[in-house]
């Protein structure tokens, strides 16, 4: 089991510590509804330095990006960041990711904790341009600080102007007396923030500074239960259950990061899919009664025949109805179409909608 930098720091504040990607991870302080109001109301703070980094760099940095990578990197410039995904050879995804362009020839890959090994190998595998590459996993830490005060909360930690880094932008920068961090604007919780990527030995020192100028806001901690809550709201999608290595872009609703304006990895079997259109998709969906979808579930017809099953879901804390996830044929998939959700012995109806859950 890996700790981050922060796991003693986590315990000592009475987190529920959980294994997560090989990590020990906290996934809940106070409780998953109080910290996820936490974050959707004032500014909460994740600890998300499982996650994996990897450099790209030198004059061929792009063209293996370009390759590996579904969505056109070529329209970055330096402090722009990008969502994308590793297409597989088969029509699947090999994970999903964010692009950063920190100046001509130097990339940073940031990808799933559950798969930096699997991500590594793969794109070492498709190198044959010669770029250079580096895994920093294991030696930087990344904490999100999420929510509609996290701007003005933060603004003392910085001599840059936050509220100027805008959504998917990001800078270099000092913050919390540490220069050179990356303060990156790429929050996964639709309430608005950034994060911070350090160093190791950095992130404590970020940490306390963090929350002794976050006080007056009322800045909490957050655990990651809260955090596939706020992404489920926003309908982002998660690895490993809303898409993986047998889904496609095209059905999981990606087609707006597969940009076939260029050649990557499978591009003409996933633009032909496009062209045909897929035979299921991803949907969204409300449940019309009570009840709390969960991943695994069946998908039904009106008929009781299984059509697909819940990727992920759950019962919403900002809406207070049950919401999820699920891959259908493409006949239920209009928004207003109706389906249900088999819980334990009830089919209970659901209807499609259209994302995001939470409007804001």
């Amino acid at each position: 089991m890996k700790h981050t930098a922060l796991t003693s720091t986590h315990e000592a504040l009475g987190a529920k510590m959980v294994p997560f990607a090989g990590y020990n991870m906290p996934v809940q302080y106070e409780g998953v509804n109080a910290e996820h109001e936490t974050v959707r109301n004032a500014v909460g703070v994740f600890d998300v330095s499982h996650m994996g980094e990897f450099l790209i760099e030198g004059t061929n940095a792009l063209a293996l990006i370009q390759k590996v990578t579904s969505n056109d990197a070529s329209k970055l410039s330096p402090g722009k960041a990008q969502y994308s995904c590793f297409p597989n050879d088969d029509g699947g995804i090999v994970d999903d990711l964010i692009v950063y362009m920190i100046k001509e020839n130097l990339y940073l890959l940031v990808v799933n904790a559950s798969n930096i090994e699997k991500d590594w190998n793969w794109i070492q595998l498709k190198n044959d341009v010669g770029a250079e590459m580096r895994n920093l996993s294991e030696d930087y830490s990344l904490l999100a600080i999420q929510g509609p005060k996290a701007v003005e909360a933060m603004q003392s930690l910085t001599s840059h102007d936050l509220s100027e880094i805008k959504f998917y932008n990001f800078i270099v920068g000092d913050f919390a007396g540490i220069e050179h961090v990356i303060i990156s604007a790429t929050g996964y919780t639709g309430s608005g923030g950034f994060e911070i990527y350090c160093k190791n030995s950095e992130v404590k020192q970020v940490w306390d500074k963090v929350f002794e100028a976050g006080e007056t806001y009322g800045i909490k901690p957050v655990g990651l239960a809260a955090r596939d809550t706020l992404r489920l709201e926003m309908g982002y999608c998660l690895y490993g259950n809303d898409i993986d290595d047998t889904t496609s872009p095209i059905e999981a609703g990606l087609g707006w990061i597969t940009k076939f304006t260029k050649d990557f990895t499978n591009s003409e079997a996933l633009e032909d899919q496009k062209r045909r259109g897929p035979e299921r998709k991803l949907v969204a969906f409300e449940l019309d009664e009570r009840g709390i979808p969960r991943h695994g579930y069946d998908i039904v017809d009106g008929n009781g025949h299984k059509i697909g099953e819940v990727t992920s879901g759950t019962m919403s804390p900002s809406l207070g109805i049950g919401i999820g996830l699920g891959y259908v044929p493409t006949v239920f998939t209009d928004v207003g179409s109706k389906i249900h959700i088999q819980i334990r012995k009830n089919a209970v109806p659901a209807t499609v909608v259209k994302l995001p859950f939470y409007k804001g």
